[in-house]
Order: structure tokens, then sequence, then C-alpha cells
């Protein structure tokens, strides 16, 4: 069915700006940061954008009818959540529809309106031109941004992607196309999109819909193109391309082959079916049916969010401590540090955690000793003007000998295959039966060095435009910073650990994804060497002196480095500790051993194939060895289940059991009565939390549209990406074994403040109400003198009573221990 509105919405140029601002963003693997995957509907309210995203594209933005039905059935969608949503929406007539949504329904299966037109090829003109095209386009691309996989280079250095094609077409002694046409056309001196759309096309308004259709039928390869146009700094060995370039390519691709296969008199797609592009562009209003489900989306979020908010109104009121801690330790906000923290806690009630962002606000490029390039460690949207460089301990770096370069020469390659391949075979079957680390390994560990140098304070040295470490001054203000984000700016503890994370693995191709996102996708141990050392240095302490801020020459910091894994902590430079420190360290090395081994057992639970019936250290070395292991396909299961960012005090939510679900920002309301602290914390939480949430969110409802569907016929295409096979498309989002434990809710945002205090940040902060406003998080506020909740509702704030009971449990009790489902939210009575 043609789709005309016999008027032009958009030139060509604005389709191509919407175009690429619908396709994914994912930046490349090393670089792999969690973000909103529907970020273009973004500046719509979150069941509206879902609605445009299933009618644009076919999306799934739900669970089924039935899906709902039998989470309420089990309980996990609560009876009284559910009357309450729908008492608020539809007054006296709430049974009706509540009866309405207990009965039987059937999801109607929607096709996106993109595709639509080019699906004319198949039906009409009886031909597959993606089956045609895309394998070749595809490998060509993969070629041109290799980024070490190849064992030669493209062969032709160019300043763009399209010249590159041209210069091998002039160079070669047969072209790549086949039609005298496009043997023309990529020699026109003005060859541009216009000039092959009107062959493909032949009708100006359907220009944008055909390359809607066009691009969305591989939005991996079109949305990497267009993210490396805009930040070519993504790539080590960077390539240029112009987003146009690959437009023009394929087009040419696809007439090439239509002239092969009718001639060059085939008539244009748009002349026989005309396809309005303004179409595309419409807005979408909400059915009953979407309005349903929709609630039903609700209720669900809510039987969770009332639990927790019920567990923070039953933690005990207590009188603030005057007692400085044993030692106190900073962990990155990560869910995955949720439960440590708790553990840590819990081993030494006499010590105090905090969480902040694991970059501890140093931002900074990074250039290990024996390193070609420098990578950011630090938010992906900071731009750093500082580099750090190491200097190695250890001056030669090791070879593995499977990728000596004479090992893929003819002879050396047959001799090789025959001597170390027979080796590395049996090594590979050893590791099945007995996993162990290896050279395969990606290691958080192995990201620096630990014993040898960083060049952290300036001396007037720069490269590339970069300043080379920091001048005193400056790591004074990053200090105070972090210090006074999360309200320690007095009653210090001898000894402080800022620890940072990272992730060992060895089967998994989105390793960025389970470092630290704060770190670009890197483990954040660098970061933490750097703090610690400004911080312990006494002209830095002199200058916060000066500012309000007494850090006893007793304090000393230490940098370490968590690997979320294994379950193991390194710590970093001990040697400056001072006899009285070095003692307490041993001393705390026990608590931390004990935490760790804890900790794992509890994420032990949700590991299928490992043994719960053994001692607590032999199922931590059990945990250990997924790591190492290359048929483990979950060596962690990352941030599964995230739903809760809370930024308080810790006295706030003490003892309470979040399941790992919960970001912890540590803040303190009463050290920052103008919300100057909070703005910065909210400018990151919302979109850092807020994205790591909306990705699993949507990769667990449309995994095969949304996510990258199942991992084990992932291929790495030139260290950029993976894909299914040799020749599909990129995938973007999350694999299902990172996603299949999610239960997909949104983000809940909880806030300790004053309301006025926090009207006045958000107003402050256009950026970060539109997550709040059009509900792509929940906001919810804790009044700190009454302890009332306001939640955020259609531009005020609502006062919300939960309904929920809180159960009670001991500390790692057998329910913490064996069940492998999301648990409830409990008040630990044992700490």
């Amino acid at each position: 069915m043609s789709i005309s509105q016999g008027k032009t919405a958009f030139s060509l140029e604005d389709a191509i700006y919407k175009l690429r601002h619908y396709l994914p963003s994912q930046a490349p693997l090393k670089d792999f940061v969690h973000h909103n995957t529907l970020h273009a509907f973004q500046d719509l309210s979150f069941h509206h954008a879902l609605k445009s995203a299933k009618v644009k594209f076919g999306y799934k933005g739900y669970l089924s009818f039935k899906a709902y039905q039998e989470l309420f059935q089990k309980g996990k969608i609560k009876e009284s959540v559910l009357d309450r949503i729908l008492k608020e929406k539809y007054g006296n007539n709430w049974i009706l529809e509540k009866q309405e949504m207990l009965s039987p329904m059937s999801d109607q299966v929607q096709l996106g309106l993109v595709g639509s037109f080019r699906a004319h090829w198949k039906s009409d003109y009886h031909i597959n031109l993606d089956k045609r095209v895309h394998p070749f386009l595809f490998r060509l691309l993969s070629a041109y941004f290799d980024q070490g996989i190849s064992l030669w280079p493209f062969p032709i250095e160019s300043k763009g992607f399209l010249q590159a094609i041209k210069t091998m077409h002039e160079m070669s002694y047969s072209s790549i196309f086949k039609s005298p046409r496009v043997v023309k056309l990529i020699e026109h001196p003005k060859l541009d999109l216009e000039m092959v759309l009107d062959i493909l096309v032949g009708k100006p308004d359907s220009y944008g819909w055909y390359l809607f259709d066009q691009q969305f039928a591989h939005p991996g390869w079109s949305g990497m193109v267009s993210v490396l146009q805009d930040q070519p700094s993504s790539l080590l060995d960077s390539r240029p391309i112009d987003f146009n370039d690959l437009l023009i390519f394929e087009c040419l691709l696809e007439i090439d082959y239509l002239d092969q296969k009718f001639g060059e008199n085939w008539i244009p797609i748009g002349i026989k079916h005309p396809f309005d592009t303004s179409v595309l562009f419409q807005k979408q209003k909400l059915n009953s049916e979407d309005t349903l489900i929709s609630l039903w989306q609700e209720a669900f979020e809510w039987s969770y969010y009332d639990e927790v908010l019920a567990g923070i109104a039953h933690v005990p009121s207590e009188s603030e401590s005057k007692k400085i801690p044993s030692f106190q330790a900073m962990f990155c906000i990560d869910d995955r540090e949720c439960s440590i923290r708790r553990h840590v806690e819990f081993v030494d009630p006499e010590c105090a955690t905090f969480g902040t962002p694991g970059f501890f606000n140093v931002e900074f490029y990074f250039q290990p000793e024996f390193g070609k390039f420098h990578t950011k460690v630090c938010p992906a949207p900071m731009d750093p003007k500082y580099l750090i460089r190491e200097t190695a301990s250890n001056k030669k770096l090791g070879k593995e000998i499977h990728f000596h370069q004479n090992n893929h020469s003819l002879v050396g390659g047959w001799l090789s295959a025959q001597t170390v391949g027979f080796w590395s075979a049996l090594r590979l079957i050893k590791n099945i039966f007995s996993p162990s680390s290896s050279d395969l390994e990606v290691s958080s560990f192995k990201h620096m060095d630990p014993d040898g140098s960083l060049s952290i304070e300036h001396s007037g040295e720069f490269q590339e435009g970069l300043q080379i470490g920091f001048k005193i001054s400056e790591m004074a203000d990053r200090v105070e910073g972090l210090l006074r984000s999360i309200g320690l700016i007095d009653g210090f503890s001898p000894l402080l650990y800022l620890i940072s994370h990272g992730a060992s693995s060895i089967n998994n191709t989105h390793y960025a994804g389970y470092d630290c996102g704060a770190c670009c996708g890197r483990p954040g141990s660098v970061n933490a060497r750097v703090a610690a050392y400004m911080a312990n240095d006494p002209r830095v302490r002199e200058i916060l002196r000066d500012r309000g801020m007494n850090i006893p020459e007793t304090t000393q910091f230490v940098g370490a480095l968590h690997d979320t894994t294994k379950d193991e902590i390194a710590y970093f430079d001990l040697e400056v500790l001072s006899p009285g420190n070095r003692e307490l360290h041993q001393r705390n090395l026990e608590v931390f051993k004990k935490s760790l081994d804890i900790n794992a057992v509890e994420r032990s639970r949700r590991f299928a194939t490992l043994s719960k019936d053994k001692s607590t250290s032999s199922i931590h070395d059990s945990v250990k060895k997924r790591a190492f292991s290359l048929f483990e396909p979950r060596p962690e299961y990352n941030h599964a289940t995230n739903s809760l960012c809370i930024v308080s005090r810790k006295s706030t939510i003490k003892n309470l059991f979040f399941d790992r679900r919960a970001f912890l920002n540590s803040y303190d309301y009463r050290k920052d009565s103008e919300g100057v602290a909070l703005n910065k914390i909210l400018a990151a939480a919302a979109p850092v939390c807020g994205g790591i949430n909306l990705e699993y969110y949507f990769s667990r409802m449309d995994n095969e549209r949304l996510g990258a569907g199942t991992k084990l016929p992932h291929n790495v295409m030139g260290l950029i990406g993976v894909a299914n096979g040799a020749d599909g498309d990129l995938r973007t989002g999350l694999p299902y074994q990172m996603v299949e434990i999610h239960d997909p809710i949104r983000l809940m945002l909880i806030v300790e403040h004053h309301i006025d205090v926090i009207w006045k940040v958000l107003q402050n902060a256009p950026n970060t109400f539109e997550w709040i406003k059009n509900y792509w998080v929940h906001f919810v506020v804790i009044e700190p003198k009454t302890k009332v909740f306001y939640q955020y509702k259609e531009g005020e704030f609502e006062a919300y009573e939960p309904l929920t009971p809180t159960s009670h449990v001991d500390h790692l009790t057998d329910t913490l221990r064996s069940s492998s489902e999301n648990l409830p939210v409990y008040l630990i009575d044992s700490l």
C-alpha cells in the first residue's frame, strides 16, 4: 500500500539528521558505555515514547499481557499496588478496568513503518537486495575500520571511505562494480547522494523514508559509522568517514545489482510506490490497549518500589556517632558494590563505607608503558585535558608465541600449526576441565603495572596538547570535590581506602561493559592510585586546610581495585604507609578477605552450574574459576536486576538488603544546604545510572531488536563490535546472557533533601529534569525531618505512603544464599 501526503515535510538534509538521531549510538567495544537505547525519543514521556518506537520501528517496550498476568498470579505484581494505580487512573470505574486487565488478552504484533517501503523490492520486484548487498558491504566496512584482527591493513590510505573506494576503483584492473552506469557514477567528479537516490527512488518526497528503511536493515553498522564520524577518537587507529559516504556507496551497490538483474530500464521504487517521509514523524496517541499495558508496567515497577520505600521507612532512627570509624572505604556507586559494602560493614561494624563515581573525580587519559595509544579513564562525556603516563617496573614485555609474526608466513604458519598448535589444543582441553588463568584472559589487574610509577604531578611537559599530570592546585580542587560530594569533610580515619573496580573474564566480547562505566568502560585502578596520591600530598592538604577541610597528618589514603568477577582486591603503593597504619592495614586485610568470601557466596546463588554445598572459601574458589572458563558465557551478571539509585546518608538505608540492585551514592544533605553538590551528583546519576538501567530494560524487553541476542554465535568484527557469523550486522545492546535474570523495570532515583532545594536543583538543570519529568526514571524525595516520601508526579511532588510490610532476616541466612530469584527488600537484624 502506497502512503503519500502530497507534500515534502523534510529536506534530504533534515531526513539524514533525523536518521542519525534514531540510529543506535553504541561506541566500539573498547568504550562500551551503557546508554538509553531509545535516546532519540527522550523528549517524549516514557509511555508515549514506547508507542512511537513501536509504530516507527516495531520495537517491543513491554512484556506481553499474559506475562504481566502471570506476574500478578505469582505475587510479583501486588494486588494492593495495582488497585491503587487503577483508582488513581479511573476513579470509581477502576474495578471494571481491573476485570478487563485480568481477562485473557492477546498481544497485537505490529510491524514498524520503517522497512515497509523497501519491502516492495521483494513483493513487486521479486529480489532480495539485502541478501545481495549486505555481505560485501559488511566485509568492506569491517576491513576499513579494522583495529588489529586482519593480517593486512586496508590497502588504501585516504581522507575518507568513499574516496578510498574511488581510489581502489582507479587502481584496480577490474572494478567492484559491474554496471556501466555505476562505473560512470563512481567516476563522476560531482557524485552526490541525490544523484543515486534519483535513480533508485525517483521521488524526492520518498528519499528520507527509503534511507530509513535501508539503514535500519543494518542499524548496527549504520550506527557505528554515525558514531565514528562524530567521535573518530573512539578508534585507537582512526579511520575517517562521513555518514553520507556509507549512504552513497550502499546505493551504488544496490543500483549495480538492479542493473545486472534488469538492465538499466527498471522503474525507481518511489515512482511505483510513493511514500511520504513526513508520515514517519507524525505524533502517536495512546489507545485503550496502550494504556492498559502501560498500567501493568507501572504496577510491576511500583510493586518493587513500594517494598523499597517501606524498607527505608522501617529503618530505625539513630543518633549520629562522633566516634572515628576503624577505617573508611570509598567504593564506586556501582550496584555490584552494593553487597560488598554491606558485608564489610557486617564483618567490621566499626568501619564506614561510602559510594561515589569510581573515577574518583580525577579525569584524564592514561597511557601505559608499552601502550601505543592513550585511553580515556573518566565518564565518556568528559573531555579531559590531562594525561597520566606510566613507567612500568619491568621493561621487558612478554610475547605470546601464538602472535609472533613468523606464525603468519607460509612455512612458519605450517610449522606453528604442527607444534605450537598441538600444545595449544592440549592447553585448551585442560582449561575446559580445569579453568585457570591464561594469556587469553582479560584481567582487570593487568590494566596497569601496580609496581610502576605514574606521572601524576605536572612538571611542565605536554603531549599532543594534553598536560602531563596535574598541578598542586588542580589536585586540591579534585580531592576537595571528591570529599565534599559525599559529605566527608571531617572525622577522618587513619586509613581511607579508595576502592575502584574492574572485571576479569576469558569468554566475554563485552568485557568493557563489565568494567567501570565512570572510567569509560575500563578498570578504575589508575584513578584510585592517582586520587590517593593527591590526597596524601602535604601540599594538597595545606590548600584544603585553608578551605576549611583538615585532614590529619596520621590519615593516609590507599588506592585499591576490586575485581568483581573474582571477588579479589589488590592494594597499591603500600610502601608509603606509616608503621602504625601498616599494622592497621594488616588487620583490615582480614576484614576485606572475609567480606569477599561472603560476597562470592551471595553472588553464587545466581550461578546454576555452581554447587552450593561447599565451604565459603571453596565456593569463592569456584566463583574465581568462572572468570577463567572458556565455556562459561556468564562470568558474572554485571548490572542485571539494577533498579535503584539512592542518594542519601548511609544511616538512612542502614541494614537494608537491596539484593545488589541499587546504585548507592553517598550524600549528606546537611553539608550541602544549597544543593551545589547534589546538582553535580544528579547530573551524572540520571544519565549514567538511568542509561545503564534502560539499556538493560530494552535489551530484556526486545532482545532481538534492541539487544544483541544470544552471545553464542557472536564473532568479533575488526575489534569494534560483534556480529552473528561472518556476514551479520553489528549487534547493539546487551546479549541475552547478560539480561536473562533481569526484571525490566525503570530506575527509581531516591534523593534525601528538602523539597524546596530539590526544586531549585531541577529547575537549574534542564537536562537532568528531562529524565524525571518524562518518567525515564522515577523520582522520589525523602524529606529528612519528617521522613515522608514525595513522588514526582505530573509537575509536582505528592506524598507517598508505602503499602508493603517489611520482613526481617539475619545476615546471609539460607534465604539469601540459596534462592536464584530476585529477593524482597529485607531489614537485616544481626548487624
